[in-house]
């Protein structure tokens, strides 16, 4: 099972948007996928349409070593989509494992436990933060998936999780790499939305995807719905960015994935 981490610990970027529905396309294409909801407001698992009444076991379970992957996963409305859910006990997943020798470690144990192998790829959906749980998706992860929001500040914030990446990949993951930055809710009438984007492929150059997320109105519609903005309205802008983004994301992904 391929494991990608979507991360950026700035809030407001468009970072469980991206998660629901690259995880939709590529369920649509064939793909056996699993989102594991690691954010304790719960958003990917409401986006994906599981009520709270269906949450009865969640991520926080499986970092405490409660239930396995095919204990706590749960079907989506989206054929070959599962998602493991998030509840707001997971919040209290940082402090109370922060005296445990493995802590850093629980995510990717289970993983790597046996019933993974009944999934191609597991998108794991991180907090805006980068405590405890987002150093779990990063340790778990082969590669991270940065959506950036084309705006000034998000840049200062990309140079941090750049540095936590590092610090990653020197004391519990070194395989571990950025599989590509997404610029999301571009607005093309704004001359800063460019200048970004610009000055992120000057410094990132081929890391970043061609493919643009537009500010769109149906993106911000859907969760309320309960379903995946390619549901929702698969023709609008947004959504076929989306299906354009995620097939860019295969192309590089690794060759393993040919099989899948």
């Amino acid at each position: 099972m391929i494991k990608l981490a979507v991360a950026n610990q700035k809030g407001g970027v468009g970072k469980t948007t991206t998660t629901i529905n690259i995880a939709t396309a590529l369920a649509a294409t064939g793909w056996k996928v699993l989102v594991v909801d690691l954010d304790p407001q719960g958003n990917a698992s409401t986006g994906l349409g599981v009520d709270h009444s269906q949450r009865e076991s969640s991520s926080y379970d499986l970092l405490l070593g409660n239930g396995g992957l095919e204990d706590v996963a749960v079907a989506t409305i989206v054929p070959n989509l599962h998602v493991v859910p998030a509840t707001v006990n997971l919040s209290g997943a940082e402090v109370e494992l922060v005296g445990e020798p493995d802590r850093t470690h629980r995510l990717d144990a289970a993983l790597n436990a046996s019933g993974a192998a009944r999934w191609d790829i597991c998108l794991i959906d991180c907090p805006p933060s980068l405590g405890l749980l987002t150093v779990n998706a990063l340790v778990a992860a082969e590669s991270i998936f940065v959506p950036l929001q084309a705006e000034f500040f998000a840049l200062e914030g990309l140079s941090q999780l750049l540095r936590t990446i590092e610090l990653v990949r020197d004391r519990f993951n070194p395989g571990l790499s950025v599989v590509g930055v997404a610029l999301t809710m571009f607005d093309r009438r704004n001359n800063l939305s460019g200048q970004v984007a610009d000055d992120v492929r000057a410094v990132l150059g081929k890391t970043v995807f061609d493919t643009v997320i537009p500010r769109n109105v149906r993106l911000s519609e859907a969760p309320s719905h309960g379903i995946p903005a390619l549901i929702y309205d698969m023709r609008c802008p947004g959504s076929e960015a989306y299906m354009s983004l995620a097939r860019e994301l295969i192309a590089r992904l690794p060759e393993k994935a040919e099989a899948a």
